[in-house]
């Protein structure tokens, strides 16, 4: 009796070594953040700043590998299908729970091949435009998308991403008529708006930040709920007539679905020291960010949240990509 109860056990047993084992020995190689946008831009910025940190914390490298493409759905997709071992990881963003309502058809779905670590932080969206621009309000630029219908032009980070959903809601509110340009990131993005062969962005602060202070962007307007501490006076959408926008991104880091659960929490658990450090607050102060360092429950819950609010307004916006 007593031989037939410890066999029964005996894989419980073996298993929970083997959750230790992982424990205890991981990392055991280079760790590497996908992130899904060109060089440049805040997703990037933000991997970096964890990365840096993280190898001393953990002993190991850990790089950053940019695999831009389709809406930050292509290095989602390598991610999604890396041995889940704790050493490849996902700087994710709002993006992916757009994507989710936005294409007919996805390699893989963002709630359930993914195990959420940490949100790193909160980053404020803003309608930017060329510093030689005619129009120094929200106001003004309406008026003149108006006047030229489809003239004017605004870049995004790609088909389906935050920019592109805000920009498109900033149409269905405002009633102007503008093209949207999509690039791979905000690098190049940024690079035509100083150039003028696009006229404006609804991107995040940080890649435009240190182009506003030079004087070669102006701000018009953020487009979250309040404003933002790192341009305090600049107004909201809402404050600038376009009311009922009220959409910044998150960026956090994932890693594939079946990722042993006590690596997961190791990585929540260094992340998070990382993310509540005095200089981490103060790099993200810098770039306009807002800090967050949460549990993966909490992440999940705003992945889902998320998924929810944007497959409404892509509804209402009628976007769809093949």
């Amino acid at each position: 009796m007593l031989y037939k109860l410890s066999k029964r056990l005996l894989p419980a047993v073996l298993c929970g070594f083997a959750g230790l084992a992982s424990a205890q020995s991981w990392p055991t190689k280079t760790i590497t953040i996908v992130v899904p946008f060109p060089p440049g831009g805040t997703t990037d910025v933000l991997a970096r700043a964890v990365a840096n940190k993280l190898t001393t914390a953990l002993g190991q490298p850990v790089i950053v590998d940019n695999k831009p493409g389709a809406g930050a759905t292509l290095g989602a997709a390598q991610v999604a299908k890396a041995t889940a071992d704790g050493h490849t990881l996902l700087m994710g963003a709002v993006h992916h729970t757009i994507a989710t309502s936005v294409y007919k058809k996805l390699p893989y779905s963002f709630e359930k091949d993914f195990a959420p670590i940490t949100t790193v932080a909160l980053v404020p969206n803003i309608l930017v435009v060329n510093a030689k621009a005619p129009y120094t309000t929200v106001k003004e630029m309406v008026a003149a998308a108006k006047a030229a219908p489809g003239k004017l032009s605004y870049g995004s980070n790609g088909n389906g991403t935050a920019q592109h959903m805000i920009g498109t809601q900033f149409q269905i509110v405002s009633g102007a008529d503008i093209l949207h340009v999509p690039y791979k990131g905000s690098g190049p993005l940024t690079t035509d708006l100083i150039g003028g062969q696009v006229d404006m962005s609804f991107d995040t602060i940080t890649p435009v930040l240190p182009f506003i202070k030079d004087g070669k962007l102006r701000p018009l307007a953020v487009t979250t709920a309040k404003r933002s501490s790192a341009l305090p006076n600049v107004p909201t959408l809402q404050e600038a007539g376009v009311p009922g926008i009220a959409i910044g991104t998150w960026f956090g880091l994932l890693a594939p679905a079946a990722t042993p659960k006590d690596v997961v929490a190791k990585l929540n658990t260094e992340i998070v020291k990382i993310i509540n450090s005095p200089e981490f607050k103060k790099q993200m102060f810098d770039i306009g960010a807002e800090p967050v360092g949460n549990k993966p429950d909490e992440m999940a819950k705003q992945i889902k949240d998320e998924t929810e609010k944007f497959a409404g307004l892509v509804k209402v916006g009628k976007i769809t990509i093949d």
